[in-house]
């Protein structure tokens, strides 16, 4: 039940739906049962359908075992809704699906969606793709950059100069010799190194079905990196884009409970609860999430590198995408997720919901206030509780600025100012030479390399199973035995003999090889 992943691109949400829905349809056990005196043949229990759905969406790489299992009963009701599903006499549309001995069955047609077009202008022009053209950094083409007022950024006189000399570090002795280098020079530069590292990270040949380069401000980034406090919180200008000061206090509040500097009030029985409503109730009423809706299809594609094997590529992206964020979103998403994050491991807050713990309900209550598309998505409340909880376990690395980006920009810079040599007698000016940021490997090569990393991930899956001390035992041998029959080699390469599988549960052998499975012999009666 391994899902082999979706690929990078456009509509990546769309595609896992059409992913899950597939598998749902192609696995969903079918049986009859029966109902008010009558027999259905080829249907299921809405009971079936969530334990079945709800194991396929924790062994899932795009969601992984943090899935609870309300939400899977969430999910099964948009499949009701979008008729993924119809009950047994054939209704569908609403939402009314429980974890109970309700029959539903699969309707005939397809329930998989569409993916439109995206970004034909870009198709259809070719422009401004920065993975085939390197010299675009050279040549410094005067794209289109959208104003930052949108978001009330505010770059002060002072801090754009000090900006721009700390980054040109310009030698006035040297002047003559220098080409000089305007701002608009300089923000191209950062927006194309940042493209540059991000698709060498994500190691995808084109960025293009990703994100919009127009979508990249370099003034949010510059800022970003150049205002920061000493813990790295964006700081900014204009205080009319930061946190009322009353949700700062009530943040400071939760996230230092029960030492609290900030709140000298009275405390009374419930407080901690109330508190946490009016921060709730605050992200909740934000009128785009924190990461913003340009930027949904970037961050759903970097959720399928969200795996053991991947983390630290996963958090290498993530922490260049958020500095692409407006600066206000950015400081939002840096105290949201410290306070989110101290709060979840702090062992003396007291229960804040009667049925959901702390952890879980910060995914809850916060998910759709980080990532949500502009137009509603079937699973948006999944893939964002995924970053979430990625988020709140990396925040300190992924919200810190990176320090290697800067060193980057500062040397392209200084090739761009001492590389154009002018030729004596001819008036040229002699081009910079093109860098390679990665080693180009054959075909073979990579479909090596994709069959060896998908097993090792199926390996890494086993294992999580074997070492998982929470699941029963009995729910383990069920899940090894599905595990043999859907990998038999990888399972027999781990328990080569019987004697290593009992060894595992400290008893005979449960799970036979399918090579050792004797016939029962029938024995004759001794009537004559």
């Amino acid at each position: 039940m391994e899902s082999q992943g979706v690929p990078p691109g456009p509509y990546r949400a769309t595609k896992l739906w059409n992913e899950v829905t597939t598998s749902f349809r192609a696995g969903m056990p079918l049986r009859k049962h029966r109902q008010h005196f009558k027999k259905y043949g080829n249907c299921f229990t809405a009971g079936e359908a969530v334990d079945w759905l709800y194991d396929l969406l924790r062994n899932n790489s795009n969601f992984g075992p943090e899935v609870t299992r309300q939400q899977t009963i969430q999910l099964l009701r948009k499949f009701l809704k979008n008729h993924v599903i119809e009950d047994i006499k054939g209704r569908w549309g609403s939402e009314n699906v429980d974890d109970n001995n309700q029959l539903f069955r699969f309707p005939a047609t397809s329930p998989l969606k569409t993916l439109p077009r995206r970004y034909p202008e870009l198709r259809k022009n070719n422009i401004e793709n920065f993975s085939k053209d390197k010299d675009s950094m050279f040549k410094l083409r005067n794209l289109s950059r959208r104003t930052p007022k949108r978001h009330g950024l505010h770059l002060s006189q002072e801090n754009g100069e000090k900006i721009k000399h700390e980054i040109i570090n310009e030698d006035q002795e040297n002047a003559i010799d220098n080409r000089e280098l305007s701002q608009e020079d300089v923000e191209e530069v950062w927006r194309y190194v940042i493209l540059i590292y991000l698709q060498t990270i994500l190691g995808v040949p084109s960025l293009e079905e990703v994100i919009n380069p127009k979508q990249v401000i370099p003034q949010y980034i510059m800022y970003n990196m150049a205002n920061t406090s000493k813990r790295g919180v964006v700081i900014l200008q204009n205080k009319s884009d930061d946190l009322p000061h009353w949700v700062l206090s009530a943040m400071k509040c939760l996230a230092n409970w029960p030492r609290s500097n900030d709140m000298n009030n009275p405390t009374y029985v419930g407080f901690e609860r109330d508190v946490f409503r009016t921060i709730a109730d605050y992200f909740l009423d934000l009128p785009e999430p924190l990461l913003t809706f340009e930027y949904y299809e970037l961050f759903v594609n970097i959720l399928g590198l969200l795996q053991p094997h991947l983390e630290r590529v996963a958090i290498d992206a993530l922490q260049l995408c958020c500095l692409l964020l407006p600066p206000p979103n950015r400081r939002k998403l840096q105290l949201l997720m410290r306070m989110i994050s101290r709060m979840s491991q702090n062992v003396d807050m007291p229960e804040l919901h009667d049925a959901m713990g702390t952890r879980s309900l910060m995914i809850h209550t916060f998910s759709r206030c980080v990532l949500c598309c502009a137009e509603e998505v079937d699973l948006d409340e999944l893939l964002a509780g995924r970053l979430v909880s990625f988020l709140m376990d990396h925040h300190q690395e992924i919200l810190q600025v990176p320090s290697y980006l800067q060193t980057a920009v500062e040397k392209h810079l200084d090739y761009l100012k001492k590389g154009h040599i002018e030729n004596p007698g001819d008036g040229l000016f002699a081009p910079l030479p093109t860098y390679s940021y990665c080693k180009q490997i054959s075909a073979q090569e990579f479909d090596e390399q994709k069959v060896s990393t998908s097993q090792a991930a199926i390996a890494e899956l086993l294992e999580n199973i074997i070492k998982n001390r929470s699941l029963p035992l009995k729910e383990k041998r069920k899940k090894l035995k599905q595990f043999q029959k859907e990998y038999p080699l990888i399972y027999q390469k781990r328990f080569p003999t019987t004697e290593s599988e009992a060894a595992l549960f400290g008893d005979k052998p449960t799970i036979k090889q399918p090579m050792l499975i004797l016939r029962k012999p029938k024995f004759r009666s001794l009537r004559y």
